[in-house]
């Protein structure tokens, strides 16, 4: 087929890659422009675009496409479908409407679960049993539209973000290869109305850790926003990183440090095996308490 691809992130690369393998025309690549990243803040391509590039393909980054040059570019492509994942804009009904078959997102959620801009992060957080991806039809509204193809997997009792995502991208990847070589079979399928919650972006407010919360709280939390934007706490007055932990036994008043890095919670207690000081790579706990002294509680 035919394609427009649309995504910007590392995870919609093993997307653009699955397609292309599978002898799909990639007629151009959509993704954000390059934006200012590093010390010397130069523009960086976003990880689609470079490998978009090396694969010798052509790359549009409009920064809008609501205006009528930007949609009369995309008609013109006389796509068979549009493939889009995490690509960032919304798509006005003119593009919706352009390609011969429409636009198919790629989702990483059990829609109508977690809707919205986070839902990894949110699956997580929230103690979700399982989670999976949709291929949807998209529609205008926000992931609204009905669904061609879902599959479900569970969450490791130990599984970050970081993860997860890189589990639910490869199963994107898979599964929009298999919806592009069955879509005239395939039925969409409209998203009850029951059931529908929203991943908002996460807040980094949201970030520091309250060791009053119950430790599987605390544990979701770490593992959740791992490893972007880090669950943390303090000490000694530096703000410190959380990125891996496993519930344990252990009884205390929440905060207090029982043993190593384990920690008191509002009710029982979590071990952090991982953590990130500031300009220092992450590190295991063990390596991290060679270089820091642990006060009695953590704030």
């Amino acid at each position: 087929m035919r394609v427009v691809f649309m995504g910007t992130p590392h995870f919609s690369v093993p997307v653009l890659d699955a397609l292309v393998e599978a002898g799909h025309e990639v007629a151009a690549v959509y993704c954000q422009p390059p934006r200012p990243a590093g010390r010397g803040k130069k523009d960086r391509p976003s990880p689609v675009q470079a490998r978009a590039e090396a694969l010798g393909l052509k790359v549009r980054h409009p920064v809008s496409l609501r205006n009528d040059e930007a949609q009369a570019e995309f008609v013109a492509l006389r796509a068979d479908v549009a493939v889009v994942v995490a690509y960032g804009l919304i798509l006005p009904q003119p593009i919706l409407d352009a390609p011969s078959h429409g636009c198919l997102n790629i989702h990483a959620s059990l829609l109508p679960r977690w809707r919205g801009a986070a839902p990894i992060h949110r699956a997580i957080m929230d103690g979700d049993a399982e989670t999976g991806v949709c291929i949807m039809q998209m529609e205008a509204g926000l992931d609204t539209g009905p669904v061609l193809l879902r599959k479900a997997t569970p969450i490791g009792a130990d599984e970050t973000t970081a993860m997860l995502h890189d589990r639910l991208s490869a199963m994107g990847a898979r599964m929009i290869v298999e919806a592009l070589s069955r879509l005239i079979e395939l039925t969409p399928q409209p998203q009850p109305d029951n059931g529908v919650t929203y991943a908002k972006k996460i807040d980094k407010a949201e970030a520091r850790i309250d060791w009053t919360r119950p430790a599987s709280e605390v544990d979701r939390l770490i593992r959740g926003l791992s490893p972007f934007p880090g669950a943390w706490c303090e000490i000694d007055g530096e703000r410190v990183k959380l990125l891996r932990s496993r519930l344990t036994d252990g009884v205390g008043s929440p905060g207090e440090v029982l043993s190593g890095f384990t920690i008191a919670c509002g009710e029982s207690a979590v071990e952090i095996t991982e953590a990130q000081r500031q300009g220092k790579r992450p590190m295991n706990a063990e390596d991290i308490l060679r270089g820091v002294q642990l006060p009695d509680r953590l704030d």
